[in-house]
This record gives C-alpha cells, structure tokens and sequence, in this order.
C-alpha cells in the first residue's frame, strides 16, 4: 500500500495522455475510392518542329474533338498565338492540297479514297517526299476529312480545359 499513490498517479497520467493524444487508437474507415484521375495532359513543344500524324477524323469527333476555327479569335495578347497556331494550320492545308493536286493530276483526278491511301500516298510517313507538318499545340491534331478529301485541324477542348485546371488550379485564378 505504500506505492498505492504512485500507481494511481500514473494512471491518472495515462488517462490524461491518451485524452490528449485521442483516446485509443482507432481504425479509421477505409477512403471511398476516388474516381481515376485523369492522366496529366502532356504538352509539346511546336516551334520549329513538325509531325507526320493525322488522325482519321470521324475516330477524332468520336474521342471529343471539334473542327478548329482557323481565323483568329483573340485580342489582347494572345492574338500573337493564335495568328501562329492559324497559320501554321493554313500552311499545313494548303501544302496537303497541292500534294493532292500532283496525286489527283497522275491518276485521272481521283483523289485517295480513304484515310488508309491518304496517308500512304500523301502524308507517305517514314518516306523522304513525305509531308512534315508543322507542330500544333497540344491540345489540336490534324485530321482527314475522306468526305472531302481535305486536311482540317481539329481542337480537343477537354484537354485545353484541363490544362488550364492543371496549372491554374481549382480556384481557376
């Protein structure tokens, strides 16, 4: 009995710590899984580069895409980027339709008959006379329009709006 006080103090300091620190350790319930978040969109660099990748432009539409607007649309200072994203997708047009002006000229004005023969006899990936295009900004990609035989550019604005989410954060500021 001549320790008695020592042991109760010491409960007494074990009751006052663990309702300092909590109480007993509890299981905390397992997070509720959250919905997979999207992959970081990737960006790239498009000054002085150039691709030889063209979508097919009915899988495009379908993964959300839409015909770019190839006039420019800004002011203030963004009218500077989107003269060159304009006209780089100009130039990119109009160097696929003189290709297939040459192609259509060599085999009695037809022009290719799907995406398939566009981008083997146009485009030509790989091959030396092939087209470069230039480099659009990560969130367009040329397409091949088969109904009209054209290049077009195609914009992807969930991908525009997530990068603009990604680097500005939740508050959009």
């Amino acid at each position: 009995m001549k320790h008695l006080w020592k042991v109760l103090l010491a409960l007494i300091g074990g009751v006052i710590l663990l309702i300092a620190f909590g109480g007993p350790a509890k299981e905390k319930p397992a997070p509720a899984p959250a919905a997979a978040a999207p992959a970081p969109v990737e960006t790239r660099q498009t000054i002085r580069k150039t691709t030889q990748n063209v979508l097919e432009l009915s899988k495009a539409l379908a993964d959300g895409g839409v015909r770019a607007e190839m006039s420019i649309q800004s002011q203030g200072l963004e009218v500077a980027a989107d003269a060159y994203r304009t006209s780089v997708g100009k130039m990119a047009v109009i160097a696929v339709e003189k290709k297939m002006q040459i192609y259509q000229a060599e085999h009695d004005n037809k022009k290719p008959k799907d995406y398939a023969e566009f981008m083997a006899r146009i485009i030509e990936p790989g091959k030396p006379d092939g087209i470069s295009l230039p480099m659009l900004p990560y969130y367009q990609e040329y397409a091949y329009d088969p109904e009209t035989a054209e290049l077009v550019v195609v914009e992807f604005p969930a991908k525009k709006e997530q990068r603009r989410k990604e680097t500005t954060g939740a508050s959009g500021l």
